[in-house]
């Protein structure tokens, strides 16, 4: 009975972490032996030494990894994609990890191809598991098991918009009980009426079962939300406050740090600002310029450069000065695709362009003429995918007349890019065109991640292939 009684309450979700991470040491024990009779047809390798050692450190390397920062913690308001784009990360990590210790160890009888099968079924049991974890335990929360009761303080548009994420879905397992406040704000649309002012809330408090207070009052109110702070702690109800970000920004991706003990707010989320993204899109970058220039670049330049040559006079290169990133300018190559002409540097190509040659209408076609630039990425300058490098008098200019038009810059300038894939190439005729592109810029800034870039790589050889209206 009792197990059923904290099965209807949020407290059994401590039972629900421990079970996880036993969990996932029996899925990581089950893929070890199946790599191995896969690999070999028995059992007899595992028993091994050093066979035995990594599967030893393949253990404690992934409990770590679920323990550090709470890796394994079960959020109520996530998404499915959220927690599985999570496990690729720790997996990842793992293999690195593990690797390393392959390598430092010096050990010869560790089956390369065992560990690849090891992987991909260790991969593939975890996504599974994670997949069907969280649907069980929506399922239990939707047959009302396992939830938290709430109440919002402030009858404004901050707790209702925090009362609509809680209770629109009803797997998240949360069950809204009301607002307090002394007065509704006129320009507000409350869904609910309020329960009571400030001085009724200790007592509702104690008569109800309640778990959790969102606090949505603005900072005069301090002394109340002192009171508050008292009241909750005496009860043992979590406090929550939610600040009102949108008095300063737009922005959804408001993320916040610490200096030491010291809170700061970013109004903009970066993932490229923490060092092992950064890391991982340089590895990501090297590893793709170098491909390209290795085995695509020295076949295809001498074909390029002699019909370049026939068909114009002039160089092969066509060099300009671009913006980069933290707006430093550096020198952007291209294919030159265009009769030598004296505003190269300032007007833009447009549709039936005469300055274009017949060959170079062909290359822009397939942005043929765009491989020159990884060399641009190898050294440095640019990335395989990012924000379009724009002209340094475009730059100038745009950011006169669009107030956002810099956050773009914030970022490497890339190949090919999100707004380009959306369409956002070629001409911007009106203002309205390079707004758009920004906005699309800004999104893949705040939304970036490895698997956004290879999404974006695939769609942009996609789009080569298939032609695109704008590339001209």
């Amino acid at each position: 009975m009792k197990i059923l009684e904290e099965l209807s309450e949020y407290r059994f979700s401590r039972y629900f972490k421990v079970i996880f991470l036993l969990w996932d040491v029996v899925l990581l024990n089950t893929a070890i032996v199946l790599s191995a009779l896969l690999r070999f047809g028995t059992l007899d390798k595992l028993f091994l030494k050093e066979v035995q050692t990594i599967s030893l450190l393949s253990n404690l390397i992934w409990i770590g990894l679920l323990l550090y920062k709470d890796s394994f913690r079960i959020v109520r308001v996530e998404r499915i994609e959220s927690i599985l784009k999570r496990t690729v990360k720790k997996v990842i990590i793992h293999i690195a990890i593990t690797a390393f210790f392959v390598v430092v160890l010096k050990y010869s009888d560790i089956s390369r191809l065992r560990l690849i099968y090891f992987y991909c079924i260790f991969f593939s049991l975890l996504m599974i598991s994670r997949y069907l974890s969280m649907k069980l335990l929506k399922y239990i929360r939707s047959k009302g098991y396992n939830f938290r009761s709430f109440i919002i303080i402030g009858a404004n548009d901050t707790g209702e918009r925090m009362r609509r994420i809680l209770a629109k879905d009803l797997t998240y397992g949360y069950r809204f009980l009301g607002f307090f406040d002394e007065k509704v704000d006129p320009f507000a649309f409350i869904s609910h009426p309020i329960l009571g002012g400030f001085d009724q809330i200790e007592e509702f408090i104690i008569s109800d079962k309640v778990d959790e207070m969102y606090v949505a009052l603005h900072i005069d109110n301090i002394t109340v939300i002192n009171q508050l702070v008292k009241i909750c702690e005496q009860h043992m109800v979590r406090i929550k406050f939610i600040p009102d970000f949108q008095l300063y920004t737009r922005s959804n991706k408001v993320e916040i740090t610490f200096y030491e003990n010291t809170p700061v707010l970013m109004f903009r989320r970066e993932p490229l600002e923490a060092a092992v993204n950064r890391f991982l899109k340089k590895v990501f970058d090297i590893c793709f310029s170098s491909f390209v220039l290795v085995f695509i670049f020295p076949w295809l330049f001498p074909i390029i450069m002699l019909i370049i040559k026939i068909e114009s006079p002039g160089p092969v290169f066509f060099k300009q000065e671009r913006s980069g990133r933290d707006n430093r300018s550096f020198t952007c190559l291209k294919f030159r695709s265009m009769r030598l002409n004296g505003a190269a540097d300032s007007k833009q190509a447009v549709k039936g362009d005469r300055r274009v040659t017949k060959f170079g209408a062909f290359m822009r076609k397939t942005s043929i003429d765009e491989l020159p630039q990884f060399f641009n990425v190898f050294f440095g300058d640019m990335s395989v995918v990012g924000p379009r490098p724009h002209m340094v008098n475009h730059t100038k200019q745009y950011s006169e007349l669009i107030n956002n038009y810099l956050v773009r810059q914030y970022a490497k300038p890339g190949i090919t890019g999100w707004a380009q894939v959306n369409g956002f190439r070629g001409e911007t005729k009106e203002l309205v065109d390079m707004e758009n592109r920004v906005e699309y810029d800004i999104w893949y800034i705040e939304n970036w991640s490895l698997l956004l870039d290879i999404k974006i790589i695939i769609k942009t050889v996609f789009n080569v292939f298939k032609g695109e209206e704008n590339a001209f």
